[in-house]
Order: C-alpha cells, then sequence, then structure tokens
C-alpha cells in the first residue's frame, strides 16, 4: 500500500494528517491498494469537473476508481475546503479529514447522487471519522 500525495497549490497542507487518515482508512476497510491525492486550486478543479462530470463549477473532491494494484485517485480544492469549513467542520484540518473519507468512500463504490445516497455517505465518513479520532 502506497499513499502518494502531491500539493499543486502554495498553501501549506498538513500531509501527516491526510497520510494518518488514508491510512487508517485503507487498513480499517481491508483495502491493500495504492492511492493518489493531488491537491489543486479552482481552475484546474473546475475544468476536470466539467471535462468528467460534464458540471462547469467548481467541487471539493473527484474520486478516479482505479483497478488492480490501484485503488484509484483523489483530486482535493483545498480553497474549496477552506471555505467549506467556515459552514460545515469549523477547521480546515476537520473539514479535510471529512471529504478525504469522502472521497475514499467513492473509490469504494459509494455515490451520493441521491439523498439517500448522500445521507449514507455522511454518516460512513462521520463514524469512520469519529472512531479514528475519538471525536
Amino acid at each position: 500500500m502506497m499513499i502518494e500525495i502531491n500539493n499543486k497549490t502554495r498553501s501549506k497542507i498538513n500531509v501527516k494528517l491526510i497520510e494518518k487518515v488514508t491510512a487508517k482508512f485503507l487498513i480499517y476497510h481491508k483495502i491493500n491498494k495504492d492511492v493518489s491525492i493531488a491537491f489543486v486550486g479552482d481552475t484546474v478543479i473546475r475544468s476536470l469537473n466539467k471535462e468528467h462530470r460534464g458540471i462547469d463549477r467548481v467541487t471539493d473532491v473527484l474520486a478516479f476508481a482505479g483497478d488492480g494494484e490501484d485503488f484509484g485517485e483523489l483530486i482535493i480544492d483545498y480553497s474549496q475546503i477552506k471555505r467549506q469549513a467556515k459552514s460545515f467542520a469549523g477547521s480546515a484540518e476537520k473539514e479535510l479529514a471529512f471529504i478525504l473519507v469522502h472521497g475514499l468512500l467513492h473509490l469504494m463504490g459509494y455515490e451520493d447522487k441521491t439523498a439517500k445516497g448522500k445521507k449514507k455517505m455522511e454518516k460512513l465518513g462521520k463514524e469512520f471519522i469519529g472512531k479514528v479520532t475519538g471525536n
């Protein structure tokens, strides 16, 4: 299991937190595969969201499932995480951990296109974060 993290932004990102949460998620779900996580800005994620999902707007995370030994790739917009943190988690690090787990759940095949799916993913994400952080 290898976790590759690429920060393509000027923001200082807590890489240790990303590694810790990702590793615990993979171990917890018995996934022995590689995952790649890239941090980008609004312009890049909007372009990727339009290209791959047909949605011309900024989003917090895009998940691209892999195959074989490759679990997949997450593209995270750290600027969006910081904006969202104000209304959701309170801190950028808490929101980042939640969105990271959310993206990893997408790589497992979970979808949030419906209200039921969204609720299920939020519940799973909060439960997992509660288990690994004790919160």
